[in-house]
């Protein structure tokens, strides 16, 4: 699933319904998925690379 996928589905799924299965890579080139969290409360926080020297 690309970003721009992701980022659709953020804005077309009502708070309070399941999130679909996902997978992405994390700061530190690490790959984790949405299952790797089944169970624990999981706050998703997604900021712009644009103009971040990142």
């Amino acid at each position: 699933m690309t970003t721009a996928m992701l980022v659709a589905l953020a804005a077309a799924i009502a708070p309070g319904t399941k999130a679909p299965a996902f997978s992405l890579e994390a700061s530190g080139g690490k790959k984790v998925s949405l299952a790797d969290f089944k169970g624990q409360t999981l706050v998703l926080a997604f900021f712009p690379k644009a103009f971040t020297g990142g």
